[in-house]
């Protein structure tokens, strides 16, 4: 309930609040800033303008009633289902943070959870796949293929429950029957947007809702950017599928970069301005990985050795497997002539006796036809239609 509580207070990630649950524990720092303790002048303001409205300890007493029943639980650091890895974002320092969402970046006090999945169990191998909510069909597809991908080989799909890539990449999860997470900005009751709703029940049948704020709490635009940091930090890597400038999915991607987490982008056109972000984000950051599918994304975040993507190669063709002697006398051969064994050892500058191996060779991969005492190209092979 102090955790609740504190959660109310405060918003999630303030530095000073989890710096002082650290020291004191969540019932003696609920004390304490009830009390009028708070280490600093913006959080006593905050706190004195939150108990103005109403008794922390009867709100968050209403939550905890609320969320049972919603069907939701409160998961806290003290429980075994507790994502471990959100810890690091007490590390958490962003370059050239002003805004206070790039400077309060703390872990979580507590989360609701719905669904049945173990939270910490969900989280293990999971990817977070994020990006613009005005996509393009490109980026709807290339999301899709995505999470069909990555649950499909039972890892964790997460997103933050948005229209675009977010849906794109939960739906693509459920399509493989794997595991999704949508990481909410709101209260679970509070389902946003609104039009996701079908989405969110079926995400919470097979996978897991997870919020930081209580049933009941409002989608704020700041929150959205604070939620980000969960994203990053739940999950092994981000993969940043389309964003224009400015993008708070980019700020995703940039958390999972402070963290020292994979972060990666897939290209798009650069006509698109749903391109734009993720491109400047290969420009700008060395730490940055270009990816154009689940092979390389499962090289990014998986075990070394285990997970290489293999190289992307065209078909191999006959004239590959040809040494030099092999490939001067095939070009030395013109388009439409035949031509006998002297000149084509003049023509490709070899001796008469490689020239007649290499063109024996040659007979053999159907690349050379013998045709009126002398040597041809071989016509090309026609398909059937």
């Amino acid at each position: 309930m102090a955790r609740v509580a504190l959660t109310w207070l405060a918003e999630p990630g303030t530095r000073s609040v989890h710096r002082l649950v650290d020291r004191l524990g969540p019932v003696a720092a609920l004390d304490r800033l009830l009390a009028g303790g708070a280490p600093d002048r913006t959080l006593r303001a905050a706190v004195a303008a939150r108990t103005a409205a109403g008794d922390a300890v009867a709100v968050a007493a209403e939550a905890l009633a609320r969320g049972e029943r919603l069907g939701a639980r409160l998961v806290t650091p003290e429980d075994d289902e507790w994502p471990a890895q959100v810890a690091e974002l007490r590390d958490l320092v962003l370059p050239e943070a002003v805004r206070r969402v790039d400077v309060e970046t703390d872990p979580p006090l507590c989360f609701w959870v719905r669904g049945a999945w173990p939270l910490g169990d969900a989280l293990d191998r999971s990817v977070a796949v994020v990006g613009a909510r005005a996509a393009t069909p490109y980026g709807t597809h290339v999301a899709t293929e995505l999470g069909y991908g990555l649950a499909d080989r039972e890892w964790t799909v997460v997103s933050g429950g948005a229209f675009g890539i977010d849906s794109a990449a939960h739906r693509g999860a459920l399509t493989a029957g794997g595991r999704t997470v949508a990481v909410l900005a709101c209260g679970l009751d509070r389902p946003y947007p609104m039009g996701n709703t079908a989405l969110f029940d079926r995400i919470a049948e097979t996978g897991l809702l997870v919020s930081e704020w209580m049933p009941g709490a409002e989608p704020l635009r700041p929150r959205f950017l604070v939620r980000n940091r969960v994203i990053a930090a739940a999950t092994r890597g981000t993969v940043l599928v389309e964003a224009a400038a400015r993008s708070g999915a980019t700020q995703t991607l940039n958390r999972a970069l402070g963290l020292a987490r994979p972060a990666m982008v897939v290209p798009g056109p650069v006509t698109s301005a749903m391109s734009v972000g993720g491109h400047q984000v290969l420009r700008e950051r060395p730490g940055a990985r270009l990816v154009t599918g689940v092979a390389h994304v499962l090289e990014e975040v998986g075990r070394i050795g285990d997970d290489l993507a293999p190289l992307a190669r065209a078909p191999e063709l006959p004239r590959d497997r040809l040494d030099d002697d092999a490939t001067q006398v095939l070009e030395a051969l013109p388009r439409r002539r035949t031509l006998d064994l002297e000149a084509v050892a003049t023509r490709a500058g070899v001796d008469l006796r490689t020239a007649m191996r290499k063109l024996s060779m040659l007979e053999e991969l159907a690349l050379v036809v013998r045709r009126d005492g002398g040597y041809a190209l071989a016509p090309p092979a026609r398909t059937d239609r």
